[in-house]
């Protein structure tokens, strides 16, 4: 039946002053790479329209036919694709049944907030925003959890989509992609972890992010904060205080700031803060359900990315005026 096939479609660009080589000559594009959106339900004669309305140089009807007398034009897949200038009528079909898609990708990066990750997504090329308009609280609603804080819910990654996929979407399996990663890290939990819920889990790791400039620091320091929520012991975390303060933070934390009562801030308040304050990645994750086995409750950063970690009071300030002040 193929070559039966072949054989007509042969007669019919014979009949027209083409030879079969057309399925193999190069489509005569405007610009050097041509959007084709097909939607779910067109027919082959859509697409071939389609194509040609997309400003490329061709015969609606003849590319209909070349669909048609192929026998694949019932495989043809909905979807957004790129024509570029190598591309031929038969490879166009390939492209067409293989739904190969054209794909973009948007990165989220550990310690972003969501209104760095909303930025993102604002920018992301050829992505399409559902969210733009809508509240924070609304865009939970959209994604099914009404009610929970969006911060720290959507795990940072590299995602791909195809041209015309909505943030929404994006959202959604960063979204799952998390959910999925601190049941993971919460499996794993240390029996003698002070955490009572994934959620804590989430908050901690957070924090541990945005205090961790060194990989290996990780686990110890959150041992650091373990140890403090173990005892009842303020956490007094700079990033929290930070966070709390939002938009009318100048990137100048002073003492004022650190006494200044805020939901998160950890100077004025026992325990973890309410909601998380960044995105954690998986090391974090896993830190802040693995701490180190440490009797540390200090940490000050020593200039070079890590950090000099100590168990009494005394020996902080002695590391304090080493690192810090240089005394």
């Amino acid at each position: 039946m193929r070559l039966f096939l072949v054989a007509v479609l042969a007669s019919f660009l014979g009949g027209i002053g083409l030879g079969v080589g057309w399925l193999n000559h190069r489509l005569d594009l405007p610009t050097p790479t041509v959007d084709l959106s097909i939607e779910t339900g067109e027919s082959a004669r859509d697409v071939a329209i389609g194509v040609a309305d997309a400003g490329v140089s061709i015969s609606p009807a003849l590319l209909y036919w070349w669909f048609r007398l192929s026998g694949e034009s019932r495989k043809i897949k909905a979807g957004s694709y790129e024509l570029d200038r190598d591309t031929t009528p038969r490879s166009l079909l390939r492209k067409l049944v293989q739904g190969e898609e054209a794909m973009r990708s948007v990165t989220l990066v550990e310690g972003w907030t969501f209104q760095q990750v909303r930025m993102a997504l604002k920018n992301a090329e050829q992505l399409k925003s559902q969210t733009q308009d809508l509240s924070p609280e609304a865009i939970m609603v959209q994604l099914g959890k009404s009610g929970v804080h969006p911060e720290g819910r959507f795990f940072p990654d590299t995602y791909t989509y195809s041209k015309g996929s909505s943030d929404l979407a994006v959202l959604q399996r960063a979204m799952r992609a998390m959910d999925k990663r601190l049941a993971a890290a919460w499996a794993q939990r240390a029996p003698q972890s002070p955490l009572k819920s994934p959620e804590q889990a989430l908050a901690l790791a957070s924090i541990v992010e945005k205090e961790t400039g060194r990989t290996n620091d990780r686990a110890l320091i959150a041992a650091v904060f373990s140890n403090r929520l173990r005892i009842g012991m303020r956490l007094q975390t700079d990033p929290s205080v930070i966070y709390g303060l939002g938009a009318s933070f100048d990137g100048n934390l002073r003492k004022i700031d650190l006494q200044t009562d805020t939901p998160w801030n950890t100077y004025t308040r026992v325990g973890l803060p309410p909601t998380p304050i960044a995105m954690p990645g998986k090391a974090s994750l896993l830190a802040a359900v693995q701490p180190a086995h440490s009797n540390a409750l200090y940490f000050v950063a020593k200039g070079d990315g890590s950090s000099q970690f100590s168990a009494t009071l005394d020996e902080h300030n002695r590391a304090v005026n080493k690192y810090q002040r240089g005394q």
